[in-house]
This record gives structure tokens, sequence and C-alpha cells, in this order.
């Protein structure tokens, strides 16, 4: 049984779900105290068991203490089952976190799996579908990991009611990332979308993203390209995902509407992070980088990429994988806050 402190590092819960994913692919049982233990309200909330309840779906898993509040739970897997699967959070909890909680495992399986979430797919502290799609998927591609993803409705809180479907293809193996350099700007694109509310708003944002960039960015040779869109959805909501693409590497960044905060402040919000990004000159982001190194943690050669922003996420999400991988070598050369590197082997 594998014991992982909950507490540690930066405390929150990606440490159960980076254990939920290694626990399953390798079926191991692990049992996690002190769980957000440092929060404002500690233990397990909603969106938390939802990866926990979408684990034990495909694992038949057994749960000691998975309930709202719980500071400890016990999981213990058996074998994962691939194929069609389908996962309704029921709230606006986020459609992205499950599936990255599930790939892990269902990627090293027999067969092909089809996995349909409903749930929240803008919602905060967590990545849009856009990102996933659009920045997450690609990398995963270099590394031979194949997943196609696809939108049918958007989810925004409180409401939520999206649903996206992912075609996770197995693999044998997985390739190393050596991406230290991130090479000439060559495309800036993205969408500024509503959903059930004016579509001036969206206007708006663009108007400010487009500004912000020309104020900071104007050195930028290629043209920024924010497409304008409505978005079906059964609530409210809006957000502007812009995506930087380079000779070697894309990054993108994400800002959600929400009430009482102006269309103008959305647009500027993404350019920003994407600002902060650019001056860091490393091809990887910040967000990226703590969910690409379990994928590198099962390759058999050394990875290294240069990540824009040294995370207490990456850094703590490195120690839970060194609790199931205890094989496993990790350096981190950079301090916390900044830009740096990380290698895997």
């Amino acid at each position: 049984m594998i014991e992982i402190d909950g507490s540690h590092g930066e405390g929150g819960g990606q440490i159960l779900r980076t254990a939920l994913s290694l626990s399953c692919l390798y079926q191991k049982p692990f049992r996690i105290y002190n769980i957000r233990k440092a929060r404002k309200k500690p233990g397990l909330m909603p969106q938390h068991l939802t990866a926990v309840r979408a684990a034990q779906l495909i694992s038949a898993a057994e749960v000691s203490g998975g309930h709202s509040g719980s500071t400890e739970i016990i999981f213990s897997p058996h074998d994962v089952k691939e194929g069609h699967i389908s996962f309704d959070i029921g709230t606006a909890g986020s459609t992205s976190l499950v599936l990255q909680t599930l790939i892990p495992a269902l990627v090293f399986g027999k067969g092909k799996s089809t996995v349909t979430l409903k749930g929240g797919t803008h919602v905060p502290f967590s990545p849009s579908f856009q990102y996933l799609a659009e920045v997450f998927a690609p990398i995963l591609q270099k590394l031979g990991i194949d997943i196609e993803l696809t939108i049918s409705s958007y989810g925004f809180y409180p409401r939520g009611g999206g649903e996206i479907t992912a075609e996770i293809a197995p693999v044998q193996s997985v390739n190393p990332l050596r991406l230290m350099k991130r090479g000439r700007i060559t495309g800036l694109t993205g969408y500024s979308a509503v959903g059930n509310l004016p579509f001036s708003i969206a206007e708006r944002q663009k108007n400010a993203a487009l500004a912000t960039v020309h104020d900071h960015l104007h050195t930028i040779e290629c043209p920024v390209q924010l497409e304008v869109q409505n978005v079906p959805t059964p609530g409210h909501g809006t957000f502007l995902f812009i995506k930087m693409t380079t000779e070697h590497s894309v990054a993108g960044f994400t800002a959600l509407g929400e009430r009482g905060k102006r269309a103008e402040t959305v647009g500027k919000e993404a350019v920003l992070e994407l600002i902060g990004y650019c001056s860091s000159g490393a091809p990887v982001d910040q967000h990226l980088a703590d969910q690409i190194v379990v994928y590198l943690s099962l390759c058999a050669e050394e990875s290294e990429f240069a990540v824009s922003c040294v995370t207490q996420h990456l850094l703590t999400n490195l120690w839970v994988i060194s609790q199931f991988l205890k094989g496993i070598r990790h350096r981190v050369d950079g301090e916390p806050g900044k830009p740096g590197t990380v290698r895997i082997n």
C-alpha cells in the first residue's frame, strides 16, 4: 500500500488526481491522508470526488473514505476497462481534470477507448476545452499518444451542462520530449466566445485582446486571428482563448468571463498571461509542464524541457510520481516562480 501525504507541497487536489492515474495504470492501491489539509475547507470537495468516482468506474476499484469532506481515502483498483465510457459529473465540475485523470490508464489499454464526459468545459482552475484540444493533445502527439477531442456543448460555472468526447488510441510506449527552444513565432490564433449572452461581448473581448497585443507585442510579425463565436450551452458564459504557435512548440491561455467582470478585462487577461510566457523565452507554458510530466515519467528515455515558470504544482506532481515510480529520477533547475529546466529519466 502506497502512503501519500496529501498536504505535501502545493497540497491541492492534483495530488489526488495524479495518484488515481498512476494507481489505475499500475494497479497499485494507495492511501492518501491530510487531503487539502491547509485549505479553508479541508478534505474532498465535490470536484475531487468526481475524479475518484471516474477512476473507480474504469477500474472497478474498492474505495474507502470517498465522501465529501473526507481527509483520507483508500483506493484499491482492479483491471482497467477500456471501451465506451460515459460519466456525468452532474455539476460544473471540470471535464478536463476528470479526463486527464483517466488518460494515463486508458492510453496503455488493450484497445481504443471513447470517453464522454458531461459537466464544466470552461470553469475556473482547470484547462479549457480549447487548451486540451489545441495545446495538450498536440504535445501528447509528439510523445506518440493520439487523442482526438470534440465538444458538443459548452459548460460554464455554475450551470455546467457541457459535453466533450475523447477518442483515445492505445500505445505501447511513450516517446521522449526534448524541447529547449521555442523558435520563431509562426501564429497567434484563438477564439472569443459567448454563450446565451449578447454577441457584442465577444466582440469587446476580442478588441481588448487585439489592443493589448498591439501595445505589448507589436514586434511580432504574424497577424493575430481571433474568431468570434456564439457557442451552444444550457447556461451563460464567455471566454477568450489565445494560442501561440512557434517553430517547436505551442502554448495557450484562457480567460473566463463572470458576472460583474468587464469584457475588456477578459480579453486583456488572457493576453497578459501570454506576454508573461513570451518574456520567459521558454517553449513550455507553466500549465502544460505539470500536465505532461506523468507521461514523460513513463518513457524509457530521458526527457528535457524548458518551462516558462517553475510552479509548486509541477514540483508536487513530480513528488507524487516518485511515490509510485521509485526508480524515476527528475531534476528541476530554476527557482519557483521563475523559468527553469526539467529533466526526467
